[in-house]
């Protein structure tokens, strides 16, 4: 049986990755600082023969004794309130905490994927965004803290990969949304379904007229195994996300109707530096693999919304 390190294993997508990696018999170490993940994410694991969980922080020295064969690094506050209110662990943990990950790496001779981010390209002025891209990033904004770590990890595994032969893959994750989302993490699926189920204003930035893709989280998990166990993948960086665009006014129209809400919609000031156009070209990952969403936004809206209601 092989063995995969997740850093941030108790987070949204690390707990959802996890489940499909166990149900694959895969063996699955959990490692987490619970910062921004929450240990109710991965309470469904516990017996599991072929899980452990770890409470450590991966900016700090570790040592495994198991021989690790894959590592999927997704250690990092992810949404705008997490790193924000933790702007100095967001830089630390995808520079000090990638090069911890990728010594492992070296260790033991095991291939690691590191989670960067569609907000590498900023405030794209190419449309749709292409892995070519070098994006329009502030490196002195309220985001750069995560935009400028993520670019950095990128470099890194970048550069370990050709120093040490490493077998690499980068993936840029685009705005992704389902089960096990925090619900006061300030991202706007999780901010309007809750506001909505409790018939709250419904708070969009600006006009509401920026866009961005929505990909459900069954779907983006598919595509991370897809990439981490091929090949074709290999020392590549890879877009993953579902290219169907929507305003966020829209966004927020359809989840007040699928949740019968009698929430109004109010319009608050457009953070600095928020994107104005976000969407992913996937014809890499389609052609490497494969890979299509085919879960739609109405689909993946309805079981977000029965999760959230769940959790009430």
């Amino acid at each position: 049986m092989q063995t995969c390190l997740i850093t941030g294993g108790a987070g949204f997508i690390g707990s959802n990755l996890i489940k499909r990696l166990l149900d694959d018999n895969y063996r699955v170490i959990c490692l987490d600082n619970l910062l921004t993940g929450d240990e109710k994410n991965i309470e469904e694991f516990r017996n599991r023969d072929n899980f452990q969980f770890i409470k450590q922080d991966v900016i700090k020295d570790f040592e495994l004794k198991d021989k690790i064969d894959y590592i999927f690094h997704f250690a990092s506050p992810a949404s705008p309130v997490d790193y924000q209110n933790y702007p100095i662990e967001t830089l630390l943990v995808n520079s000090v905490g990638t090069k911890n990950c990728l010594d492992l790496a070296v260790q033991n001779n095991a291939v690691v994927m590191f989670a960067s981010t569609s907000e590498v390209y900023g405030d794209p002025k190419v449309h749709p965004q292409t892995e070519t891209y070098w994006g329009n990033v502030n490196p002195n904004g309220v985001r750069s803290c995560y935009d400028e770590a993520k670019r950095f990890g990128e470099s890194i595994v970048t550069v370990y990969q050709r120093k040490f032969k490493l077998i690499t893959k980068i993936i840029r994750i685009f705005n992704t949304y389902g089960p096990k989302m925090q619900k006061d993490d300030g991202r706007v699926i999780s901010n309007f379904v809750n506001q909505a189920i409790r018939n709250k204003a419904i708070t969009v930035n600006g006009r509401g007229e920026q866009t961005r893709s929505f990909c459900f989280v069954d779907d983006l998990v598919d595509g991370i195994m897809k990439i981490m166990f091929s090949k074709k993948t290999d020392n590549q960086v890879i877009n993953l996300g579902n290219p169907d665009e929507y305003t966020i006014f829209d966004i927020a129209r359809k989840i007040i109707k699928l949740t019968n809400s009698k929430s109004k919609i109010v319009f608050n000031p457009l953070p600095a530096d928020d994107p104005q156009r976000r969407k992913p070209n996937i014809s890499k990952v389609k052609g490497l693999v494969g890979w299509n969403p085919k879960i739609s936004l109405q689909e993946g809206l309805l079981k977000t919304i029965e999760y959230f209601k769940s959790i009430k």
